[in-house]
């Protein structure tokens, strides 16, 4: 049906490894994986197998629980696209983390499930979270450099007419020089 890698640290893996709750459920406990390093496993490759058919309106959906916390949904897989590299962004544990000494200890989940693909949220989850993450980076760049420019009249806060014009150039230059700048937007 599926198989697994985790880039770096696994050889690929099929279904066989997770844990079947269902039909159309499974669940990989990062404990019996990694033990408990499990928030440093970063990305996971998922992908479709050959011999197994996902109707069309249908994906696979990746979750991913720290211990104690709810499931947090990472991305899918469908028949337009059989393969992708998720990133795992491991919440916090929760609150819910209450050891008695004849309590198992609770471990961090890869869950993986076959939904309707319309109920989904968009499948690039973590391309969408860098781009609103450089969206409110250039924004914080731009709301600082025209701060130092501004002054006030009474209540009017007062900008160079060129403000923008000035920024841009500044921004544009520094890209141009230092590579590495840009990517410290989107980290």
């Amino acid at each position: 049906m599926f198989g697994v890698v985790f880039p770096n640290r696994s050889f690929p893996m099929d279904i066989s490894t997770f844990s079947q709750i269902d039909t159309f459920h499974w669940v990989l406990d990062m404990n019996t994986f990694v033990g408990e390093a499990y928030d440093q496993v970063r990305e996971m490759c998922i992908f479709l197998l050959n011999s197994f058919t996902l109707p069309p309106d249908k994906a696979l959906a990746v979750y991913i629980q720290s211990p104690g916390s709810p499931f947090l949904f990472c991305g899918a897989v469908t028949l337009g696209r059989p393969s992708a590299v998720l990133s795992l962004p491991w919440p916090e544990p929760g609150g819910q983390m209450q050891l008695t000494a004849d309590a198992a200890p609770l471990s961090a989940k890869i869950g993986v499930s076959v939904e309707d693909l319309a109920t989904l949220p968009s499948l690039d989850v973590v391309a969408e979270k860098k781009i609103e993450r450089l969206a409110l980076k250039v924004g914080e760049n731009l709301f600082n450099f025209m701060q130092s420019f501004c002054g006030v009249d009474g209540s009017k806060l007062v900008v160079p007419m060129d403000i923008l014009d000035r920024w841009f150039k500044k921004f544009q230059e520094r890209a141009k020089r230092d590579p590495e700048y840009l990517k410290g937007f989107v980290l």
